[in-house]
């Protein structure tokens, strides 16, 4: 029996032994394997490598393109900066000249004092027909220009001054050898209204206001108006042609 327990023994450890081998062979081979990756290694890598370096060095060919593109559109932009400029330097010039040179012509327009304190008038008759009365403005204020008839001129000068409110004789409204022309201010004299020409029972104006009456000669016949239609300062300054003030 102990013969027998030797031998068992003995056979155990030969076993013991021979699985040992077989895992070092079996390492050996492994690491065979993983040196053999090792070196082949670098040649599966080269080709990244290389597809690397090309996709940098596309890289820096297109940043290159970009900067070289860059600088033709500032090149090209340059001349609009530069319209830019000499339109805005235009305008400046302009602008600074229209305001020198814009005082010489203000002085030759009247300024509104004087047109307030009544700039003359020029009045051209020639258009006026016989029978035609013609409004214009001075000072803000409705002028009447009436071209009388021979009639209209009988009837104001025959008429008695006694019945006048206002007595005041017709050559006295008139030029002298202009008794065709009657040059009246056109508002009644009660409170401010146009009276209408050829109108009221002289035939000379109405107020469609409160009735005044005003005769060929510009005075008040009936009605509310306490004094005729004021004549405005004129003189003749050709025998078709009148300054008024």
């Amino acid at each position: 029996s102990s013969i027998q327990t030797m031998d068992k023994r003995s056979a155990s450890c030969h076993m013991t032994v021979m699985i040992g081998q077989d895992d070092v062979h079996h390492c050996l081979l492994r690491l065979r394997d993983r040196l053999g990756n090792q070196r082949r290694q670098p040649d599966s890598r080269s080709p990244r490598r290389m597809s690397l370096n090309r996709r940098l060095a596309e890289g820096a060919l297109d940043a290159r393109m970009i900067r070289v593109a860059t600088t033709h559109a500032s090149a090209a932009a340059e001349p609009t900066r530069r319209d830019f400029l000499f339109i805005a330097t235009g305008a400046a010039v302009a602008v600074g000249l229209a305001a020198t040179i814009w005082p010489f012509i203000s002085q030759m327009v009247p300024d509104a004092a004087t047109i307030a304190a009544g700039a003359p008038v020029d009045f051209d008759l020639a258009h006026v027909a016989e029978g035609q009365i013609v409004k214009l403005f001075w000072r803000g204020k409705l002028i009447f220009v009436r071209h009388r008839t021979p009639d209209e001129i009988k009837a104001a000068q025959n008429t008695d001054l006694t019945s006048l409110r206002d007595p005041e004789a017709d050559s006295a409204r008139v030029k002298p050898g202009k008794d065709q022309w009657l040059i009246v201010y056109g508002n009644c004299t009660h409170l401010g209204c146009v009276p209408l020409g050829n109108e009221g029972a002289f035939h000379g104006w109405q107020c469609p206001c409160h009735g005044s009456v005003f005769d060929t000669s510009g005075r008040i016949r009936q009605g509310p108006a306490p004094i005729n239609l004021p004549v405005p300062p004129y003189a003749f300054t050709s025998d078709k042609a009148i300054r008024i003030g």
